[in-house]
């Protein structure tokens, strides 16, 4: 059985009930969610052993956070509580022509605080087929970067597939370093990058008119990189998306149908399940084409699930990949 390893730093998630804003509600209901816990939480749910490291503080928010990634099948035996906090963030699901809103309450968190030599990658990595990270972890602070690239060094050393899902986060560059400084030695040491190509341009300035050009131009700075893909989003409005997927896989483009994403229920994490999707198709040795049509129909699939992890089944997404929208009722 395959094995996932996954970094990065997991927050409290307050929401309001429905569609309120924070200013109309006295409750907030909780829940936990990061962007690499959240690819985890899938590959744990679909029958891989999957494990999160991070540092929570040691208190009884850190504690009820990594029971909460334990209820879900997640290995949390590298996780460390120490001094500091947990990050919050705040969502106000959108609706209608509203946008969903997300405030972000995160430092300094004890995740923050970690340094190169907080966690023994040596052991953590010790049989570990697959590893991923995303560009929320280094742009937190030095420490998580200085971390994060010693677990990329032995990841490569032992020949892990290493994936990296870029997720650039302007607002979090907050230490004085830029993204492409920090992400390009980072980019350098994974086989799988999932990258919007607005991402590539405004972080390394590599663009594409055509995603072939744009995955061979990554490739000449990136030679690592075997396997490039995305998920392409319309926004029609708050509750009603368009979603598709495309893969470059060394040789060729592959491309799923367009997924018309209607009555969203919670599009947090959706991209997380895309990766998450194609990983477990990876691992269950899909076709090209398949890997990319599971991880678009398992990226759909989160949006009808409340909170950050994609609890859809394995049945469910190959069912919405073979044309079945839904409708009937399953007895």
């Amino acid at each position: 059985m395959a094995k996932l390893v996954t970094f990065g730093e997991v927050m409290m998630r307050l929401t309001p009930p429905g569609k309120k804003k924070l200013l109309q509600t006295d409750t907030l209901h909780i829940t936990y969610g990061g962007a690499e816990a959240n690819v985890s939480c899938a590959l744990a749910h679909w029958g891989y052993t999957a494990a999160h490291v991070t540092t929570f503080p040691d208190n009884t928010l850190g504690h009820a956070a990594t029971a909460n990634l334990r209820k879900l099948g997640v290995d949390t035996q590298f996780i460390q509580h120490g001094n500091g906090r947990l990050g919050l963030y705040f969502v106000e699901a959108g609706a209608m022509n509203r946008a969903t809103a997300l405030t972000y309450d995160r430092l300094p968190s004890a995740f923050s605080a970690i340094s190169a030599h907080t966690f023994d990658w040596e052991k953590i990595l010790e049989g570990v087929d697959w590893f991923h990270w995303t560009g929320i972890t280094p742009a937190i602070s030095q420490g998580a970067a200085d971390s994060l690239m010693e677990a990329l060094k032995v990841a490569n050393a032992k020949g892990i597939q290493v994936s990296a899902d870029i997720n650039y986060r302007m607002g979090l560059w907050l230490y004085g370093k830029t993204p492409a400084e920090i992400l390009g030695p980072l980019v350098e040491k994974s086989n799988v990058v999932v990258a919007a190509a607005s991402d590539t341009e405004s972080i390394f300035g590599i663009s594409g008119e055509e995603y072939t050009i744009l995955a061979q131009n990554l490739k000449q700075r990136f030679p690592r990189m075997q396997h490039l893909l995305a998920s392409r989003r319309t926004g029609i409005s708050a509750d009603h998306n368009t979603l598709s997927g495309i893969y470059w896989n060394g040789s060729e483009v592959l491309e799923t149908r367009t997924h018309d994403v209607d009555n969203i229920i919670d599009r947090i994490g959706s991209g997380d399940s895309f990766i998450s999707g194609f990983i477990y198709a990876h691992f269950q040795g899909y076709t090209d084409q398949e890997k990319i049509d599971f991880a678009a129909a398992s990226a759909v699939l989160k949006h009808s699930i409340e909170g950050d992890h994609n609890l859809a089944s394995v049945q469910e997404i190959r069912n919405l990949m073979s044309g079945e929208t839904g409708g009937r009722v399953k007895r």
